[in-house]
């Protein structure tokens, strides 16, 4: 078996032009490319640097406990790094996500905010602090 080389994670949006006016033009993931088939549509958007993280539920509830205060995520939550995530927050606000949970410093030293996003997504928008 080769090594995988890319992590897409495919999102069915049944409001696709709000999707992708939130991701790519409010969120600012790149257009890699569009296709379209008789009466459908796709954009892939880059993402930067891609991991899966899998968690067992304890861990889950922890991770929520800290950026939420209670448990609120379902199985799949997707996490963007950001420079500035109370920036970020709040230009996604703007442009519709709900705010779930503001920014909050985490055990391991970033500052985390989560947001109920477009095509039934909740986010984690996350700013690494450093040491």
């Amino acid at each position: 078996m080769t090594g995988v080389r890319e992590l897409r994670l495919v999102v069915t949006a049944d409001d696709y032009e709000e999707a992708l006016r939130f991701y790519r033009d409010v969120l600012g993931l790149e257009q890699r490319a569009a296709f379209t088939s008789d009466g459908g549509r796709v954009t892939i958007l880059e993402a930067g640097r891609a991991t899966l993280e899998i968690t067992d539920p304890p861990h889950a509830e922890y991770i929520d406990q800290v950026e939420v205060g209670k448990r609120v995520a379902g199985h799949v939550r997707v996490a963007f790094e950001v420079d500035d995530s109370a920036a970020a927050t709040r230009a996604l606000e703007a442009a519709g996500a709900e705010v779930i949970a503001e920014p909050t410093r985490t055990p391991w030293n970033s500052l985390n905010a989560r947001l109920a996003a477009p095509a039934g997504l909740q986010l984690t928008l996350f700013q690494e602090l450093g040491e």
